[in-house]
This record gives C-alpha cells, sequence and structure tokens, in this order.
C-alpha cells in the first residue's frame, strides 16, 4: 500500500534561494478530476512529465497516496477539457535537508489565482521522523485544510483575506 506522509510549513523569508535552489525550479500545472473528504484525482504536467495522482484522506500527516506517469499530451488534454477550474500553477523547488539523511524540503512558489503563497513540504518516512528546521521556515499548516493544494480551487489565496493569510 502506497502512504504519504508530508508535513508542510509556510516560508517565512527567501534566504532558501540559493543559486543551487533557484537552479532546481519545475513548473507545474496541476488540476484535480475528483475532489472530496474522502479522495482526490489529481492531473499534473511538470517539465514535460504527465502524472496521475489518488489521495485519500488525510488522517494525521498520513494518506494513501497512488501517483502513474502518464503521456504528456493526455494530461495536457486533461488539464484543459476535464479538470476543474482553476488550476493549480507552481514552480517547485528542492533543497536539501540537513536530516533526515537523504530528505529534501520541496518549495512551492504558487502562480495565478495562489500569487503570493509560498509553502515548503517535507516527505517523511514515518509520522514520528525527526527533522531538522531551516531558519526560513514558518508556522506548519499541514493540518490546515486551506493550504491543500486541492482546496485552492475553492478558495484561492488571492481571495483570502489578511487574518487568513497567517502574516505569510
Amino acid at each position: 500500500m502506497a502512504q504519504e506522509i508530508e508535513r508542510k510549513f509556510l516560508v517565512a523569508d527567501d534566504s532558501w534561494r540559493t543559486p543551487e535552489a533557484l537552479a532546481s525550479g519545475v513548473a507545474m500545472r496541476q488540476g484535480y478530476l475528483c475532489r472530496d473528504k474522502a479522495r482526490t484525482v489529481r492531473v499534473r504536467l511538470a517539465g514535460g512529465r504527465g502524472t496521475m495522482t489518488v489521495k485519500g484522506a488525510t488522517e494525521g500527516f498520513s494518506r494513501l497516496e497512488f501517483e502513474y506517469e502518464i503521456p504528456a499530451e493526455e494530461a495536457a488534454d486533461m488539464l484543459e477539457k476535464l479538470a476543474l477550474r482553476p488550476l493549480v500553477e507552481k514552480v517547485r523547488y528542492r533543497v536539501p535537508a540537513a536530516a533526515p539523511a537523504g530528505a529534501f524540503w520541496e518549495i512551492d512558489v504558487f502562480e495565478g489565482e495562489n500569487a503570493g503563497l509560498i509553502v515548503a513540504e517535507m516527505e517523511l518516512p514515518d509520522e514520528a521522523a525527526v527533522f531538522e528546521r531551516p531558519a526560513w521556515l514558518g508556522r506548519e499548516v499541514s493540518r490546515d485544510p486551506r493550504y491543500f493544494n486541492s482546496n485552492l480551487l475553492a478558495h484561492p489565496y488571492c481571495a483570502w483575506k489578511e487574518e487568513e493569510r497567517g502574516g505569510q
């Protein structure tokens, strides 16, 4: 069984923006074919690669996740013809983490309807895994459903009031 264990944080400042991090950036467009409390079905086009991902409901920091590569042309068609609107657009950067060994931070800089939102995520081997918090890491939002990419469709970041943004 495939399981995703992920922690998500706001980004407090730009000190993560090293030349190496910026060189890792990949533009992504993703849309949702299904999104409800029990599951989401996402199509993504990133760096010329198409994927379809099915995710279950989040429990704690974990959820079931099944991801499959699909032809990029089919992903583009699904995004254009089937995906709910608006699409989620972002550039994802990878920054090595100090701990655990081999881990990295994925920093998503959102564009379009969600411009201004920047979050950092780390996938972990288990919910109790210890990780080092870099100085640029802000408030944890792992359990805040407003920051789930699938929820940014119904309530995009551009529509959030200042008090909803939590100081970002």
